[in-house]
């Protein structure tokens, strides 16, 4: 079995290195896609949503992984040959002040609008009640995750490792977004 998956993951770096932003947009929708199904059977859908889960995949691949691969990209130009504890600092306070409140704010304004269909006023307000919530929640969870990223993971792995850990924070956001539809409902 390992020389299957060690083949998989000789192919995948293959991949990565020759058409980095697919690779990564395509990664990041499967991982979007794989939360969100993990998120629909924990609360407990009796079917599968798959209009649901096709946008969210839509999402991981148009958006999430794009931005990430952009991201990583800026940030290697912003701190170009700086290295050490400060610099991680930096990048990770940077990217905490900037895209952390942007993505949490557009996921959910995504996940209201589009995957859930809900007039304007009703998501407006939602975010409203909830994003300050979701937002220091994020900002308690997320500095972790970057500091490991910017200081052990190389340049081409920092999208898939981000991905993999936001696939993890999309549940939990997915089920806040599901509570709050049900309560609304």
């Amino acid at each position: 079995m390992s020389d299957i998956v060690q083949e998989a993951w000789r192919k995948y770096l293959i991949q990565l290195q020759a058409h980095p932003l697919r690779t990564k947009a395509i990664t990041s929708g499967v991982l979007a896609g794989c939360s969100d199904l993990i998120a629909q059977k924990i609360s407990g859908v009796k079917r599968l949503q798959l209009r649901r889960l096709l946008l969210i995949m839509l999402y991981g691949f148009a958006y999430s992984g794009p931005f990430g691969h952009f991201l990583h990209k800026l940030m290697d130009i912003i701190f170009r040959g700086k290295k050490g504890s400060k610099t991680v600092a930096k990048k990770v306070l940077l990217e905490q002040l900037t895209t952390s409140p942007w993505n949490n704010f557009f996921f959910m304004m995504y996940y209201g609008l589009v995957v859930e269909g809900r007039p304007w006023s009703l998501v407006r307000n939602k975010v409203r009640k909830d994003y300050p919530t979701i937002q220091l929640t994020a900002w308690k969870f997320w500095p972790i995750v970057g500091w490991i990223n910017y200081q052990y993971m190389p340049i081409q792995l920092r999208v898939l490792f981000h991905s993999f850990v936001a696939s993890c924070w999309a549940i939990f956001l997915n089920l806040k977004a599901r509570s709050v539809a049900i309560k609304a409902a």
